[in-house]
C-alpha cells in the first residue's frame, strides 16, 4: 500500500521515519524540492497544505509561474510490437491511438489508485 496526500493539484508521498518517530512528506514530480514533516497525521497534513500554500504565494511573489506535476504531454518510447498492437485496437474502437491510449492509462491508474 502507498500512503499519499494531495492538496490544490499536487501529490506527495508519505513516509514514515521510524528513528524519528515522524511522518516525512516529499512533493513528487516537481524540479525542487518540496518536503514537510508532522508527528500525526493532522499535523502532517497541516503542514503539506502549509508547504504547497507557501511555495505557491512564494511563486506568486516573485512573479513565476509554479509548475504543475503533469502538463498532460506524455512521450513514451514503446517496441514495435506493442505499438501495432495498440494502433489496431484503437482502429477496432474506432478510436484514435491518442484517445485508446487515453483510456488504457485511465483504467490502469483508476485499479492503482484503488489499492493505495
Amino acid at each position: 500500500m502507498r500512503n499519499v496526500m494531495k492538496y490544490r493539484g499536487y501529490t506527495a508521498r508519505i513516509d514514515y521515519d521510524s528513528r524519528d518517530h515522524i511522518f516525512i512528506g516529499m512533493v513528487v514530480g516537481l524540479s525542487e524540492q518540496l518536503s514537510f514533516h508532522g508527528a500525526g497525521v493532522n499535523e502532517l497534513r497541516s503542514d503539506f497544505e502549509f508547504a504547497i500554500d507557501h511555495y505557491l504565494a512564494s511563486c506568486a511573489a516573485m512573479g513565476i509561474k509554479p509548475e504543475k506535476q503533469s502538463s498532460g504531454k506524455l512521450l513514451i518510447r514503446v517496441p514495435p510490437e506493442v505499438h501495432a498492437a495498440a494502433a489496431a485496437a484503437a482502429a477496432a474502437t474506432a478510436q484514435s491511438l491518442n484517445q485508446w491510449i487515453i483510456g488504457a492509462l485511465t483504467l490502469a491508474t483508476d485499479k492503482a489508485s484503488k489499492s493505495l
